[in-house]
This record gives C-alpha cells, structure tokens and sequence, in this order.
C-alpha cells in the first residue's frame, strides 16, 4: 500500500477494543495494537488481509485474538493477517467455486448447434469459444473491453444450453447496480432479436434483470438475505454482468445462495477498477482461474480514437497517450473552453425538455447523454466542488427555479440501498413537478425493469445532486460524452484503472481537464490490493 495514511476514528476504536481484550501488555500490546490499527486501515482501503513479518506474527499469536481457524476476530493464514469474516467469505468463494459440478447436456447434437449459432470464419472466433467453454463448464467467466459482444455472447450461450437441455431452464440476469441491470436488460432484448433459433428458444431467454440485491431478496435493515446456503436461489443458470464492481462480500454471499448443479456465467471488463468495498474478486478469480476465463479481443463497437486513447491507457503508454490527447481530435481532447460553462451549456437539452412538458423516459434519456466523472469526493474539479458550481451558475442563469435543495430539473444519485422503495446505490433520477399531482415535485426513476417510479423527495433513501458523479459510481454506465475531471497534483485515489475506466464510459466522446504531469504520473500507477483469494482458488483449481 502506498496510500498516505490517515486513521479513521473507527480503527483507532476497533484496535483499542481488540488490544484491551488480549493478553497483551507494554510494548508488546502497543505493536500488536499497531497491527489492528494497520489491519483495519487496510480493510477500509479494499485490501482484505496484510502482509505480516515473523516478528509480527509471534505477537498475533502471544495476544490471544488469532488463531487458523476464524474462531476468535483475527485470522492469521501463512503470513497474511485478516479480520475474521473477510477470511470466511474468501474461504466461501473458494469453497463453493470448487463443489460446482457439470452436468452432461440431454440431447442434441452440439457440434451442429455452435456452427448454427457462430457460422465459420476466417479469424479467430472468440465468441465461439466462449460460448464452447461456457457448454462444457458450470462456471464460465466472459472478460473483455467495451464493444466486445459479452452480452451478445452470453445470449447465445443461454440459447444452446437451453437447446441442449431436456427441460426449461430457469435462469436469472443480475447486475450490480440499477443502472447496470438496465443497460443489460435492453441489450438482452437487442440480442435476443438476431438469434438464429426458433420463437421457443427465444420466449426462454429472460430479458428481466434485476439488482444483486434483489436477487438474493434483501432483508433491510437486515445484512442478511431471503437466499443463502440453507435456502439457495431456485435458478439453473445465474448470470452476473460487470462483476468488476462486485465485493468480496457480496460475491460470497452469492455463490454460497447457488443450488446444488447450477452454473455461474459472469461478465466483466477484467482491467476496471476494483470494487468500491473490500475485494478485487473479478481480477483475482481471471488470475487464479485462466482455464475458466474467455476474453473477447474483437470489439465490434468501441473504435476510432477513444478506442486507441483506451488501449495506450490499459497498456500504460502514458506519452502516446497523452500526445493522443493533444492532438485535439473531435471525440478524443483536452477541454478549451471554461469549465463550468462548458458543463452548464450540455444541460440545456434535458432543461429545454422539461420546460416543453415532454415524457420523463424522453428527459431522462437526454440527460444521460451527457456526464462529468471526477477522481474526487472533495477538493478542485470534485463531485462536491462541480456540482455546487453547476448549480449556482443554473440558478443565476435562471436555467432552474428554487432556492431550496429541490427544484425542478435537479439530477439525483441514490447513495444508500432500499429495497423496499427498489432504490439502489447508484440509481439515477430527475426531480420533476408531477402533473397528476398538482405540481408537486416528485422525484422520478427509471427502474432497470423498465418501470417510472416516482417518489416524494422526503421519502428517499440517502442520495446527492449528480451533474458531476465519481468515476467508480459510473461504472455500469454509458454516456454519449464523458467529460472527466483529475485533480491538479497526484493523490492515492489516482490509477491507470481509474482513468480506463472513465474513458470506457464514453460511447462517442471523451475530454479531460488535467496535466501532463499528473495524467502521466496517474497511469504509471496501478490498482494493488492485498488478497488471498487468487491464491486460494489456486489451490483448489
């Protein structure tokens, strides 16, 4: 870790808490209360375990709060230290990972069916090869950048096994986000369109997606779930797109809900960032798991020059692609102009709609054209610093009416689940007047079933204004133009994963505010976290 660290209150408490409940005194109980301290930082950063010296490690074990077997609050493992539930959900992944079993297709001739659905070419079909993969394995992983076809993908793999199956299959679509689980579920819908199989195949193919949570049935305000290991989910076939933002938890608490016989097909973009929480589960499980892993190298979409800006990102070829930058091409450049101008003038469109009265799917979609991603929560060019900017020059343009925190035509971002509203973390909606209603400001959603709901904004769980959002709550998300926004000078948060991931928003086009030196120095950095899932997946491969 390189991070400048900065304790939180919370790990000066939990380290005190463990070291006065140890048997430990005088130095020996300020080092292994510097280990907690260090230990809990760590978990607070993603990392779930650290590295520990010999030294080190007789003080864990003389405290009386270790042991190998995640009884008591710390697990030391080798020489890796964890919190003991970070250790069991690593343990459960491997676990049920390892007990997933095959189960020989009931008719058919497969040979037929692949040429029928991936006819012959004169180049390496990656798809083709997935979809034979994901036939023959009750765990598949699909990796591969924008434009790659995964989705396409994992439709035609869902339409052979189901060909291949002697009865219907029961089968669940599931994404992180609200807005992940959209973006799958209309492209379900497109692909479906094209498949060369009959109306029945088809008609077994679900387009629904649904929120993880959801699938699992959350319980708030309850950490717990409907589904788990003593009552696991009904479905033959669980697919999870953008796995990159899923945490260690969470995937752990996922496979433990599988039944017994049922495959996992997972999607994601292996060289995005890692989840926000504890965990890098999607680059761990293609590190530890090549002989399951298929990555698409063709992109059908994602061309041009943000196409080759994303690849000199990903490879770390900092100059050329800065030089890229410079050269002031249409969808790929520096922004000239000034910042918050700039910013204000890409939101008249959505205004413009609501101020001519037209449908909220028609608002919504106009003002998703267009994001500002920052690095920052805080500080020049943050999410705090741009979205109270934006505001205040929209109310003395007069472009918003309201002096209050709600106003007609305000962006908001869902920060907190409820899944008794159906609100997700990262779910965007408009504050719009409700003509049903006399004009009373509701705020309105566009929920990944392709239902508008709406609510009174006091009803909301936690959320925030959004014409500026991170770049880790894009992730699941596409915008017509990305305009993203790095710090002046270099901080922990900066990585080569973060600006890929920023750039691979953009569909059309991407411009930056940065410098050359923090923009260079950024994509010499990468995403390190400490872990011992890889290995642990090794060891049960």
């Amino acid at each position: 870790m390189t991070d400048e660290i900065q304790f939180s209150r919370l790990d000066y408490a939990f380290s005190r808490f463990l070291t006065q409940r140890s048997q430990l005194e005088g130095g020996q109980g300020k080092n292994f209360a510097a280990l907690v301290l260090r230990l809990s930082y760590a978990q607070s950063r993603g990392h779930s375990c650290i590295e520990t010296s010999n030294e080190e490690q007789g003080i864990l074990l003389a405290s009386g709060m270790v042991n190998e077997l995640g009884t008591l609050p710390l697990v030391l493992e080798k020489q890796q230290l964890y919190l003991q539930r970070y250790w069991y959900y690593e343990c459960q992944i491997a676990k049920k990972l390892a007990t997933l079993s095959y189960i020989e297709p009931a008719k058919g001739s497969f040979t037929e069916l692949i040429e029928q659905y991936f006819p012959a070419t004169n180049e390496v079909d990656w798809q083709k090869q997935a979809a034979i993969a994901a036939v023959k394995s009750p765990f598949t992983i699909v990796t591969g950048g924008p434009g790659t076809g995964k989705t396409t993908t994992v439709v035609k793999i869902l339409a052979l096994l189901q060909e291949l199956s002697a009865a219907p299959l029961n089968i669940a679509l599931a994404a992180p986000t609200g807005k992940a689980a959209m973006r799958l579920q209309q492209s379900i819908g497109q692909s479906k369109n094209s498949l060369p199989c009959s109306e029945f195949i088809k008609d077994k193919i679900p387009e629904q997606v649904v929120t993880i949570h959801r699938l699992l049935g959350a319980r708030p305000p309850s950490p717990y779930f409907r589904y788990n290991a003593d009552s696991p989910l009904p479905y033959d076939i669980v697919v999870l797109d953008e796995v990159s933002m899923i945490d260690l938890p969470l995937m752990s608490k996922l496979v433990s809900a599988l039944k017994a016989h049922a495959r996992l097909i997972l999607l994601g973009d292996k060289d995005q960032l890692a989840s926000v929480e504890t965990g890098s589960v999607l680059a761990d499980l293609t590190d530890a798991l090549p002989e399951y892993t298929q990555e698409l190298k063709k992109s059908y979409r994602f061309s041009g020059h943000i196409k080759t800006f994303a690849e000199a990102v990903n490879t770390q070829e900092a100059l050329a692609a800065w030089e890229l930058l410079e050269q002031n091409y249409a969808d790929v450049c520096l922004l000239e102009e000034e910042l918050i101008a700039y910013i204000v003038a890409r939101q008249l469109g959505y205004l413009q709609l609501i101020a001519d009265n037209a449908e909220f799917t028609q608002v919504y979609a106009a003002f998703n054209e267009f994001q500002v991603l920052c690095a920052n929560r805080q500080g020049l060019y943050s999410v705090e610093d741009v979205n109270y900017r934006v505001t205040q020059a929209l109310k003395e343009q007069k472009l918003i009416q309201g002096s209050g925190e709600w106003y007609v035509g305000r962006p908001v971002l869902i920060t907190q689940n409820d899944a008794v509203l159906h609100l997700y973390n990262g779910d965007i909606g408009l504050c719009l007047a409700d003509s049903e209603n006399n004009g009373q400001l509701m705020a309105f959603f566009l929920l990944a079933d392709g239902t508008i709901r709406k609510y009174l904004p006091a009803r909301l769980p936690r959320c925030e204004t959004v014409f500026a959002m991170t770049i880790h709550k894009s992730q699941g998300s596409e915008f017509n133009e990305v305009l993203l926004l790095l710090p002046e000078v270099i901080n922990p948060i900066l990585t080569k994963e973060l600006i890929y991931t920023g750039i691979t928003r953009a569909k059309k086009v991407i411009k930056m505010v940065t410098n050359k030196a923090v923009f260079v120095e950024t994509l010499q950095r990468k995403v390190k976290r400490s872990s011992g899932l890889a290995d642990r997946l090794r060891d049960i491969a």
